[in-house]
């Protein structure tokens, strides 16, 4: 379960069995015993890439299952279903034209994530409140984050490093979009978040992990900007008004997806 829970969370990416096993904390060994289970039930795919072996979740096995379990259960009646299935059944219907909430998470909540959450406030700040926030404790924010931000003539005033406990209390605001933009958060398992917000895996290397001279790591700095930004430009093109969660999801995973472009 905890493999196919990280898969999912992962979803549509494909991970190697390397990264799960560490992940997840477990020995080679175990890691591809579990992998194969998963991978002869169909609940898995997996592909070789050279002398990697990369896995992700299947969908459609994943939607076959829930399907069996509804109609043998609860017999198609949404009123005599668990609260997560009928919730589920609202969920496909269009998404209502209002302001909505997007938490951006990473491990630190120094760099990436910052960077994702000043762009969409300045983009959008009319259809977007912004936030982000790290899965762990960290000092503050990368100076180098910073200085990027204000070359762009950002307004860095509001910014704070944060951890996701801040927005998981009953009266922390109920997220529509939730983003992980590090591998490393992405295969962290968190609680579940309220109200079933729509949500994407949109990794960025982490500018903080570069090297050589202030001027490379400057760059990097900037790349990971730049990719963000396309990002989050995209998403923000996006006619929500006229697409049921379904849809939408399908469009996060693809802007996910989509080759890193720095420009």
């Amino acid at each position: 379960m905890a493999v196919f829970r990280l898969l999912m969370r992962r979803c549509p990416d494909e991970v190697p069995a390397g990264e799960i096993a560490d992940a997840l904390t477990l020995k080679s060994s175990t890691a591809s015993v579990y992998l194969s289970a998963l991978t002869q039930t169909k609940l898995i795919l997996q592909r070789r890439d050279g002398t990697r072996l990369l896995y992700r979740a299947n969908l459609d096995a994943a939607r076959d299952i829930v399907a069996d379990l509804f109609l043998d259960c609860c017999r198609g009646r949404a009123d005599v279903c668990p609260p997560e299935i009928s919730d589920l059944l609202r969920s496909l219907t269009p998404m209502s034209d209002k302001k909505y909430n997007v938490l951006f998470v990473c491990t630190g909540n120094s760099a990436r994530s910052i960077f994702a959450e000043t762009i969409l406030r300045d983009l959008a700040a009319d259809k977007f409140n912004a936030y982000s926030a790290g899965t762990t404790h960290r000092s503050g924010l990368n100076p180098l984050a910073v200085q990027t931000l204000l070359s762009k003539d950002h307004d860095t005033s509001p910014l704070r490093s944060k951890n996701v406990s801040e927005f998981q209390g009953p009266d922390a605001p109920k997220m529509d979009f939730v983003f992980t933009v590090c591998d490393r958060a992405a295969n962290e398992e968190c609680p579940t978040w309220p109200g079933q917000p729509i949500s994407g895996h949109w990794g960025v290397p982490d500018p903080v992990k570069a090297q050589g001279t202030e001027a490379q790591r400057q760059l990097a700095f900037q790349q990971t900007y730049g990719a963000l930004r396309n990002r989050i430009t995209a998403f923000t093109s996006l006619p929500f008004a006229q697409l049921d969660r379904a849809t939408l999801q399908q469009h996060v995973d693809e802007i996910g997806k989509e080759k890193l472009r720095q420009d």
